[in-house]
């Protein structure tokens, strides 16, 4: 595993995909399953083989991005401070500085049928969705201020691209298992992580008897920070992370107006087993999140899940395995659209600074996408699923 990988902009295509999704980890399961990472595979080399045929080298000067809107990219700038508030890297709004200068966590969560309606999942300002074994979605909550939460979850295992998209905003990565196929990246010193399975398990999460395992296995906010002093990680952010996006100022509301934006008020992803799609509510300027024929809700307040912002992430892939097991290709770029006040416009994805970098997203003149303060949601699309998707 490479600590560093830079791919070229020539890499912003959309290659060939297919849908899968499924299992995660349970301390009842014996060894050898895909949730303790001790399974037996036909070649323990396939995840690396297919991230080794991904991308090549980056031609791309970081130190020449341009944003939209005449703003200025804030790819590697200082944050905005005010008193003893600082800009969010995650939502672009103006947090203490207790909260914004804190690491974020990265929570898998389970989002299958059985394990709705989910807990704290309202909380996260930043969602990632991408689909696994069998045909199903997994979801990552990142949450920057979630000192209140008694219950987050249920939390699943761990799949590798989930752990790149984590990195992207230098959070610490908690799971409950993991393959076979992500136990390198995991053992990297730069990846920060709490296992379910781990030494830190029984200290970051707990069981609840209303459902069965694995469904049942959450994560709380005591015991995630008892988790990350047990495992000494350092909870403020890297002096060389450089941010994720570009935000709107304070007084400003970005709704895509170019030649090449689109009416965007019902999205729907493609994804085969969920189903999901988004509303857009023109009165709080919303995107209001449904799956399995039903609102997605918060279990802890009852609240429908809303974001400000939706990305739709395209990405090739490949099966790695006969057990179905996916890779998605984090690095190389790819196409993306932007979904905000009712709008679209589509663009292009690039990571900066490999592995422990992030993807930066921009428009079809080249320049950064300023994005509206808020809540964002990614979808991570197959590429060769692309014709699924429907934005209206």
């Amino acid at each position: 595993m490479k600590n560093k990988r830079i791919f070229s902009t020539a890499a912003l295509l959309i290659f060939s995909c297919s849908i899968f999704l499924g299992a995660c980890g349970s301390a009842s399961q014996e060894k050898g399953t895909v949730e303790d990472g001790m399974e037996t595979v036909s070649d323990p080399n396939a995840y690396a083989d297919f991230e080794n045929s991904t991308g090549t080298e980056n031609t791309v000067n970081p130190s020449g991005i341009t944003a939209e809107y005449g703003y200025q990219s804030t790819y590697g700038m200082s944050r905005e401070t005010k008193g003893d508030q600082i800009r969010s890297y995650l939502t672009g709004k103006w947090v203490s500085k207790e909260i914004g200068e804190r690491r974020p966590i990265a929570v898998m969560l389970n989002n299958i049928e059985e394990a709705q309606p989910m807990s704290g999942s309202s909380y996260a300002d930043v969602i990632y969705e991408c689909v696994v074994e069998g045909s199903l979605t997994r979801m990552m909550g990142l949450f920057e201020d979630y000192d209140k939460l008694d219950k987050i979850g249920s939390v699943r295992s761990c799949r590798n691209y989930f752990v790149y998209y984590a990195l992207e905003f230098d959070a610490i990565y908690c799971h409950y298992g993991q393959s076979a196929y992500a136990m390198p990246l995991l053992n990297e010193s730069f990846v920060d992580n709490l296992s379910g399975l781990g030494s830190e398990g029984d200290i970051v999460f707990y069981r609840t008897t209303d459902r069965i395992a694995p469904h049942n296995a959450y994560a709380s906010a005591k015991g995630i920070k008892k988790g990350i002093e047990v495992k000494g990680y350092d909870t403020a952010y890297s002096a060389d992370y450089k941010g994720k996006f570009t935000f709107a100022e304070d007084d400003d509301i970005i709704t895509p107006d170019s030649a090449d934006s689109y009416e965007a008020t019902r999205v729907e992803p493609g994804y085969l087993i969920n189903k999901p799609w988004f509303e857009y509510n023109a009165d709080d300027c919303k995107y209001y999140r449904y799956e399995y024929d039903e609102k997605q809700i918060d279990a802890e307040n009852n609240q429908q899940l809303a974001v400000d912002n939706i990305i739709l992430q395209y990405s090739s892939w490949e099966q790695v395995d006969d057990k179905g097991y996916l890779g998605f290709d984090c690095h190389s770029g790819g196409m993306m659209t932007y979904i905000t006040h009712g709008k679209a416009r589509n663009g292009t994805w690039i990571r900066f600074d490999g592995d422990q970098g992030s993807v930066r997203y921009f428009d079809a003149e080249g320049n950064e996408i300023v994005m509206n303060q808020g809540k964002t949601w990614v979808c991570i699309i197959q590429d060769t699923y692309s014709d699924k998707v429907i934005v209206k």
